[in-house]
């Protein structure tokens, strides 16, 4: 199916036939899918775009018929498909020429500007030869309008852009089409400076000059301003007539480049104002390509000279590779040294020399260039080296790797080079950005990588980039050595530090995730000469090893436990001298400080544990216990701080304490109690909060609660046992003493300056709030966590819940937009709480579909270890099950549900699961036993929020009648917290 908008909108089948779209509507609708094709286009949008004079009555309805019809022109019905919010036309972006004709115009242009004529040209034609007319015809809107004037503005500079790249060809046959042109957009400065060119290269000079002065003119006497940059080259390549042809070796490049326009802009603005510039930076990180790029478009009438010092072993090779490549060899005077011969070649001409690969001759480069500059006035030096010449007067431009999304763009243009056809979508997109990721955005390595794909799938490599270096081990046969393979791109700038730099690199590659200089210190390295040898990178304030460098050398690395230890022993220090601010007012100050270090620290334990090293271990999980709770890493704390108290051996007994109390206070918010039964030896209880957890993940409440009194004196310590009693009421239902403890808790961690605790708090008494019934205390409660939470730059949570919130209270619309635009940015429980509830809404508006899409989405990110997670997903599964009739698949996952929830224990996912068994009975034409369980589950109250209990409830009604669903209902809900459980586990065993 292909779908063309550039002139009248029709649509062509497989077989090229074109079929109608009648109707204004229709096409309206067809032309603003495609805008976005592969994207979500919302309800308001498209009715704004069909009905811009303001639409029916009811155009949510009229859309959907609208809709259908186009549904039915469309050789591929399903290819539009509903979406949360909206619609989505789901062809690739070469299936619409717009697409196709801006992705041709991009090629065009970057071939262009690497000096690639022939394949601008193949483009530019390609990309003009599918304009029909002007887009949209008889359609109108604000963004059809707009989109109609950028594609206009669009196809202008691809005909300009043609008629440079045809120029330097047949530039004398051009000058009737740039003169059509310039006539047509008398004030467009790039037009007029085409026209200049193409009069010059048609040997009219003086009319190329009254040209030039024609313009000039006009825009004095129309704008008031002088000729742009373009323009003034244009006119000064023509007064310059009688040069010759400006020389050079310069080829153009392969492939074109992508991305680092900035870098580009900045090199040619120190070239503009510098004679000496270097590109430094890592091997395999583009800088060759980047000069190359950059020097093609430097107008230099003396030529451009690409120098390529990869193959100079010694100093005495550099010159006489720089006269090699200027073919000076049999010019000259014989007697004449050759920096002599080079400098009074050179003389006054206006020349580029691009001095490539100059690290392992540095000092030679450096002394050549000094001579050549200062007895040679026009000449200008562009340099790549792995670190600066240290040269008077050099200007550094550091290149760095490629940002993700950069990096994705290159590695699927070098993959579709392999394997034709190959795209990024929603299925492996995350796949790709993290294949880019581990590679360090380094060109090298990702166009490497995608060579594979000629021979392996995605999946394939990405498991293979556990050991990137035999990975990626084969390259162009055409590229010099070292950048064949990524571990001689590696070996090269390795090979050139000396024994004592080699050594230092090996210290800092215990670090993971960068450094501060101090760290470094605690290592006993300076860093400083790293940095100038690319092996380190520093941006003011941190150091990074790049990872495929940091692989290289710890394989290289014969003993580095001294280093681990050194580094272990720093971290440890840190933490420890961290944690007490990390509950008080310098929690924000110190998590600026720690943020940064979050690998270091899991790097520290690591070693640790692995060591068996039982005291550092176990004191720095328990330093590090509320770090990971602020960022709600609870999962993976529980899992550290296990795995610490687990290493054999002796350790500080407080300390032990304190790891088992953050350990417990970790799995009960995952509400895992089988984690904390399996512990067993490993803790050591001694204070009344571990007491307290142990008991919760025991089942114990009366225990609990008992030893979180009397309340101590300490302001955390209040916010904490506030805290945990909550817990206790949540699972006894009894939100009015969760309310108070809440609050009390709250005014704990807001005396204590902890924001994270206050946030915690403040969200657990909205739950609270609203499950007890006072829905305007529970908004008010959320919205202040959001905005403490906010602080910490870290309010996923809250606002999950804030939007669950609305759900409850009716809100749909709102808590559907505000879920979406979570959806993506939040992880572990946010993640399964905002997928569940979204599936909920598709389910009750009758999506099914999309209900099975988010949890699919779901089920693909939740981590298997993480029971309330999966109890969700089972959850969520079951319903979307009972909505599609399939009751055994329902009861199934129901009923896992149930367990779950039981043995974590999680009252509220038992209440879920609960709700879904009575709809289960309602279904086997059981309402009475029903309307009983729906009864039984509201006291735990967490259901105040819940669709399918409202649903329930008036099916139930319409069902037995008000009389009889009262009475079974009072029945359920006259249980005991135990009798309540007993009749749901009964409906476990039913069919």
């Amino acid at each position: 199916m292909r779908i063309e908008v550039l002139g009248p909108v029709q649509v062509r089948d497989d077989d090229g036939r074109v079929l109608p779209v009648v109707g204004a509507r229709l096409r309206a609708l067809l032309v603003r899918l495609a805008l976005e094709a592969g994207r979500v286009v919302t309800v308001g949008a498209l009715v704004d775009a069909v009905w811009s004079d303001g639409g029916p009555a009811d155009p949510g309805h009229a859309l959907q018929a609208l809709v259908s019809r186009l549904r039915g022109v469309l050789p591929k019905p399903a290819s539009l498909r509903a979406a949360p919010g909206g619609y989505r036309l789901e062809v690739p972006a070469e299936s619409v020429d717009m697409c196709q004709f801006e992705q041709l115009a991009r090629e065009g242009r970057h071939a262009l500007r690497s000096g690639d004529h022939g394949s601008a040209e193949e483009c530019l034609r390609g990309a003009l030869a599918l304009w029909r007319a002007d887009p949209f015809p008889g359609l109108d809107g604000a963004v059809v309008s707009a989109q109609a004037a950028r594609l206009a503005e669009l196809r202008l500079s691809v005909l300009e852009d043609q008629l440079e790249a045809e120029l330097p060809v047949r530039g004398a046959d051009l000058v009737a089409d740039a003169e059509a042109l310039a006539a047509a957009n008398p004030l467009r400065e790039r037009c007029h400076a085409l026209l200049i060119n193409a009069l010059q290269a048609d040997g009219r000079g003086a009319e190329a000059l009254a040209a030039f002065e024609r313009m000039r003119q006009r825009l004095a006497d129309e704008l008031g301003v002088d000729p742009g940059p373009e323009l003034r080259r244009a006119h000064l390549a023509a007064l310059r007539a009688d040069s010759p042809r400006p020389g050079g070796n310069l080829k153009a490049l392969l492939g074109g480049l992508i991305g680092r326009e900035g870098e580009q802009q900045q090199i040619a603005r120190r070239l503009a104002s510098g004679r000496l510039v270097t590109l430094i930076g890592p091997g395999g990180v583009g800088k060759t390509r980047l000069a190359i790029a950059v020097a093609g478009q430097t107008p230099t009438p003396g030529g451009v000279w690409l120098v390529e010092l990869a193959a100079a072993a010694k100093p005495a090779d550099v010159v006489h590779a720089v006269v090699a490549a200027l073919d000076l060899r049999e010019t000259g005077v014989r007697h004449q040294a050759p920096a002599a011969r080079l400098a009074e070649a050179l003389g006054g001409r206006d020349v580029l020399l691009v001095l490539d690969n100059c690290e392992q001759v540095v000092d030679a480069v450096a002394r050549l260039a000094h001579e050549l500059l200062g007895r040679c006035p026009r000449l200008r030096i562009l340099a790549t080296s792995r670190e600066p010449l240290g040269v008077t007067g050099e200007l550094l431009v550091p290149v760095l790797p490629l940002d993700v999304d950069t990096a994705v763009q290159l590695f699927t243009e070098r993959a579709r080079a392999v394997r034709p056809g190959f795209l990024v979508d929603e299925g492996n997109a995350g796949q790709v950005a993290e294949v880019c990721r581990r590679l360090d955005g380094l060109p090298l390595a990702i166009e490497l990588c995608a060579a594979r794909l000629r021979t392996m799938p995605l999946s394939t490599v990405m498991e293979r980039l556990n050991d990137r270096f035999a990975l990626l081990g084969e390259g162009s046969r055409t590229s010099i050595p070292r950048h064949q393979t990524l571990s001689a791109v590696v070996a090269w700038s390795w090979d050139l530090l000396t024994g004592e730099e080699r050594a230092a690199a090996q210290r800092l590659a215990v670090f993971r995730g960068g450094f501060t200089a101090e760290a470094a210190r605690s290592l006993q390295v300076h860093p400083g000469p790293l940095v100038d040898k690319s092996l380190l990178q520093f941006d003011g304030s941190r150091y990074r090893m790049l990872e495929t460098v940091r692989e290289y050398v710890l394989g290289a690395s014969h003993d580095g436990e001294a280093a681990r230890d050194l580094h272990a022993a720093y971290f440890l220090e840190l933490a420890t001298r961290a944690a007490p601010g990390l509950r008080g007012q310098q929690q924000l100050s110190w998590l600026d400080q720690l943020n940064p270090e979050r690998d270091n620290f899991n790097a520290a334990l690591e070693h640790a544990c692995a060591a068996g090293d039982a005291d550092t271990a176990t004191r720095l999980a328990a330093a590090l216990g509320h770090f990971w709770a602020i960022h709600g890493e609870h999962l993976l704390a529980a899992d550290r701080l296990l795995a610490a108290l687990r290493v054999p051996g002796p350790s500080c007994a407080d300390s032990r304490a304190a790891a088992t109390g953050a350990y417990l206070f970790h799995a009960v918010l995952i509400a895992d109690s089988a984690r904390v039964k399996s512990a067993g030896d490993d803790l050591q209880v001694t204070d009344p909060l571990a007491a307290a957890l142990l008991a919760i993940a025991n089942g114990d409440n009366a225990d609990a609660l008992a030893a979180l009194t009397p309340d101590p004196r300490d302001a955390w310590k209040r916010g904490m046992f506030g805290l945990v009693r909550s817990f206790v009421h949540f699972n006894e239902g009894d939100f009015a003493a969760a309310q108070r403890d809440l609050q009390h808790s709250g005014d704990g961690f807001r005396d204590a300056g902890d924001r994270w605790g206050l946030a915690t708090a403040l969200t657990y008494l909205a739950v609270a709030s609203v499950c007890g019934g006072d829905v305007e205390d529970g908004g008010r409660a959320i919205a202040e966590a959001v905005s403490v939470a906010g602080e910490l730059r870290s309010d996923g949570y809250q606002r999950v819940w804030s939007a669950v919130i609305r759900l409850g209270c009716g809100d749909l619309d709102r808590a559907r937009t505000e879920l979406l635009d979570l959806i993506d940015v939040v992880s572990g429980v946010s993640a399964a709480m905002a997928g569940l509830a979204l599936a909920d809404l598709a389910r009750h508006a009758g999506d099914l579909e999309q209900a099975e899409h988010w949890l699919q989405r779901m089920s693909k990110r939740a981590d298997p270890d993480d029971a309330m997670v999966q109890a969700m997903v089972c959850a969520g599964r079951g319903q979307l099950a009972l909505d599609k009739g399939a009751l055994e698949d329902a009861r199934s996952c129901l009923c896992r549900a149930f367990v779950l929830g039981r043995d974590a224990p999680d009252m509220g996912m038992v209440a879920v699961s609960g709700v879904g068994l009575a709809a289960l009975r309602l279904r086997r034409a059981d309402p009475e036993t029903a309307a009983e369980l729906l009864g039984a589950v509201w006291c735990w109250g967490t259901l105040a929020c819940s669709l399918d209990a409202a649903r329930l409830a008036r099916e139930l009604r319409a069902s037995l009648g008000e009389r009889a669903y009262t009475r079974a209902y009072d029945r359920g809900r006259g249980l005991d917290r135990g009798g309540a459980l007993a009749l749901i586990e009964a409906q476990t065993r039913r069919r």
